[in-house]
């Protein structure tokens, strides 16, 4: 597993990082209950196989179950081995209103001694926005909060975990933030457009949702009927596998590591096969310029349809 530069922050992080969300709550395509996710001793084990495979970046947040516990309790005692990201808890409340600043405030310092406290650690590598929305993004005082906790020490480096590309963009080029982590992948390419912006303001990239859910996995085939046209444009993929890459998620994976502006793409696990996966396709060997030109032609012609929350609202993903 090779390392990569967080932007400009100095931190070198594996090119996959672990993404905690499976070891921590129901979570992907066909994960409905607990009893379907992996028992705690397991997941334990699984992370520490990471870190002994070369992983040093793990990623999790507040609101993934009891991810964080389950973290904390695997790297008790080899902290400085490895990259930790976390997220804050959101800010809105049930009706989607922000709150005043003070509650702002209340709620970033709240959340990260949470997060402090679950993880056995004194310290974050990478503090993030769980959902950096543009109204988030422009209240000056949750940056500048965030600023503070980077100048004590307790957080390393900062970031915003975005959706939209203006988001992404409002992050970018703020020049407060030193990372943003945003969706990427064969099917939806559209913030590829502001991977140069990233790397001349020298802000790091984390790529999420690489593997949509697991759609660019064998988990893409028999689905709902109103996806359909989304499973046949899947198909469409199968013609770069031929000879040059095993699998659809590997191609998924070196897909996203092709770009030099990327830091890490995050991958969600909770079994043994995904990890070996992982290190498989991160091997240093990455698209060639023909496989990328093809790879790129083959985005989804109407990305805006790929809304997971909106099909899993509809029950398309059950």
């Amino acid at each position: 597993m090779q390392r990569r530069f967080l932007g400009n922050t100095g931190i070198a992080v594996s090119e996959i990082a672990f993404g905690g969300v499976e070891i921590g709550l129901p979570y992907g395509i066909g994960v409905k209950w607990e009893e379907d996710m992996l028992p705690e001793k397991d997941a334990m084990q699984l992370l520490l196989t990471a870190l002994d495979s070369g992983f040093n970046f793990f990623d999790t947040a507040r609101l993934y179950g009891v991810s964080e516990n389950i973290m904390g309790k695997a790297f008790a005692g080899r902290r400085d081995e490895i990259v930790l990201c976390t997220k804050c808890r959101h800010f809105r409340d049930d009706k989607g209103n922000l709150p005043d600043d003070e509650t702002l405030r209340k709620i970033i310092h709240q959340s990260l001694e949470e997060s402090l406290k679950a993880l056995q650690t004194d310290y974050i590598d990478l503090y993030m926005l769980h959902q950096g929305d543009m109204e988030i993004l422009e209240r000056d005082v949750i940056a500048e909060e965030m600023q503070k906790l980077k100048a004590k020490g307790i957080v390393r480096c900062i970031g915003a975990s975005t959706y939209a590309a203006e988001e992404s963009k409002r992050v970018i080029a703020h020049g407060v933030w030193n990372v943003v982590q945003l969706p990427f992948n064969l099917m939806d390419q559209r913030q590829q457009s502001l991977f140069d912006l990233a790397e001349e303001k020298g802000v790091g990239i984390v790529v999420r949702s690489v593997l949509l859910k697991g759609l660019l996995s064998n988990r893409g085939t028999g689905l709902h009927p109103m996806l359909a046209p989304v499973e046949k444009h899947i198909q469409q993929y199968q013609g770069l596998l031929n000879g040059n890459f095993t699998n659809l998620p590997e191609l998924a994976v070196k897909f996203a590591l092709s770009f030099p502006q990327v830091s890490s793409v995050l991958v969600g696990m909770d079994k043994l096969d995904y990890l070996k996966q992982s290190l498989a396709a991160a091997n240093g060997r990455y698209l060639k310029n023909d496989q990328l030109a093809v790879a790129q032609s083959l985005a989804y012609p109407d990305p805006a349809f790929l809304n997971l929350p909106y099909w899993d609202k509809m029950g398309w993903l059950r």
